[in-house]
C-alpha cells in the first residue's frame, strides 16, 4: 500500500475512544491541529466501552473510518496487584467490543495503543518488538498486559482473516498535559512535579524521593505520542506492534534535578535508600519506528517545563480529583 493510499482524509468520520484521557486527549488536539472536521468522542457517562450493545449501536450510527483505541482501565502497581480481575476483564470487554463493532461496520484503519508491560519482566535492554511472550510477565499487572497482549492478537488476526491494515503501537512511559498528579495514583514523573512544586511553594528546604536514584526510565511527551501514532496510521501496514518511545533514557536522580530545576526549587534533595528502587531499567527499542521515519522531537528539559506549566495552570481542579 502506497503513502499515497494511507493518507489520513481530514473529511472522515474519526473516532477516539478514550479521547479525555492522556493519550486520547493528545491525539485530539493533534487531529484538531491537522484539520479533522468529523472527530467523535464521548465520555464514559455517555458511552460504556464495557457495554457490548452499545457500542455496536455507537459504530451503527456514526461508522468511522478510523479509530484510535486508547481507552482502557489503567492505574498504578497497588491498583494492578490488588484488582487484577478488574483490570483484565474491563480492557478485555473494551477491546473486543470497539474492534468487532469497528470490524462489522467498515472501519478502515485501526490503531491499537498497549503499553510496553506486555514484555517480559526480564527482556533484554533496550527491548525489542520480538520479545513479547518469550517470557514471564511482571506478577504485578500481568493482568492488565496479557489483556493488552490479547489486542495486539486481535489486531494480527483481523489482519489475516480479512487484510484490514489495522496496527498496534506500543509507547514507553508518558508524560505531559493530561497526566494524573494525584497523590495516590500518579506515576513517578507528575509525582515528582507535584512533590518539588508544593515543596517550592511552602518554603521546604528538602524534599526526600524514595529508592536510590538509580534505575533508569525513558519517558515520552503525549504530544509526540500522539504525532508519531498518526505517522504510523499514515506511514505503517504491517502485523508487529511498533515500539513508540525515544529510544534514551535517564536516571530517577537526572529526572528528579531536572523537574527540580523547571518548578525553581532551590533546596536540597535526599533519598529514602530504605525504600524499593523497581526495575533497574526499562528502555524500548525504537529500531523500526525509525526505520519507518519517525522520530521524537520534544526533549525532556523542554517537555517536563511545559508540563510543569498546564500542571501550575490546572492544580486546583487536580488538587480536588486527588
Amino acid at each position: 500500500m502506497s503513502d499515497a493510499a494511507l493518507a489520513l482524509d481530514i473529511d472522515a468520520p474519526f473516532y477516539v475512544a478514550g479521547h479525555r484521557g492522556l493519550v486520547g486527549g493528545a491525539i485530539w488536539r493533534a487531529l484538531e491541529g491537522r484539520g479533522h472536521s468529523n472527530l467523535l468522542g464521548l465520555p464514559s457517562s455517555e458511552l460504556d466501552l464495557k457495554e457490548r450493545d452499545d457500542v455496536f449501536d455507537f459504530f451503527a450510527t456514526h461508522r468511522p473510518t478510523y479509530v484510535v483505541l486508547a481507552a482502557a482501565k489503567v492505574g498504578g502497581i497497588l491498583a494492578n496487584s490488588t484488582y487484577p480481575v478488574d483490570f483484565l476483564s474491563d480492557n478485555l470487554r473494551i477491546q473486543t467490543n470497539v474492534m468487532d463493532a469497528a470490524l462489522l461496520h467498515g472501519t478502515e484503519r485501526l490503531l491499537f495503543l498497549g503499553s510496553s508491560c506486555i514484555y517480559p519482566k526480564f527482556a533484554a535492554q533496550p527491548i525489542r518488538e520480538d520479545s513479547l511472550l518469550t517470557g514471564h510477565l511482571e506478577p504485578t499487572n500481568d493482568a492488565y498486559a496479557i489483556a493488552k497482549i490479547a489486542g495486539i492478537l486481535q489486531v494480527q488476526a483481523v489482519r489475516r482473516q480479512y487484510g484490514k491494515p489495522w496496527i498496534s503501537a506500543m509507547p514507553t512511559n508518558l508524560y505531559g498535559p493530561g497526566d494524573n498528579f494525584s497523590t495516590t495514583g500518579s506515576h513517578v514523573l507528575p509525582a515528582l512535579i507535584r512533590r518539588y512544586d508544593e515543596a517550592r511553594a511552602s518554603g521546604a528546604e528538602s524534599v526526600t524521593n524514595w529508592g536510590t536514584g538509580k534505575p533508569r526510565r525513558e519517558f515520552l511527551h503525549v504530544d509526540d505520542m500522539a504525532a508519531a501514532c498518526l505517522y504510523l496510521m499514515e506511514h505503517y501496514d504491517g502485523p508487529e506492534q511498533v515500539n513508540v518511545g525515544t529510544g534514551r533514557d535517564a536516571t530517577i536522580r537526572e529526572i528528579a534535578q531536572l523537574v527540580a530545576e523547571a518548578v525553581g526549587f532551590e533546596g536540597q534533595t535526599s533519598w529514602d535508600t530504605s525504600k524499593p528502587d523497581g526495575t533497574p531499567q526499562k528502555l524500548l527499542d525504537v529500531t523500526k519506528l525509525h526505520e519507518i521515519g519517525w522520530d521524537a522531537r520534544i526533549g525532556l528539559r523542554e517537555g517536563i517545563a511545559s508540563t510543569v506549566e498546564w500542571y501550575r495552570e490546572n492544580v486546583d481542579s487536580l488538587r480536588e480529583a486527588g
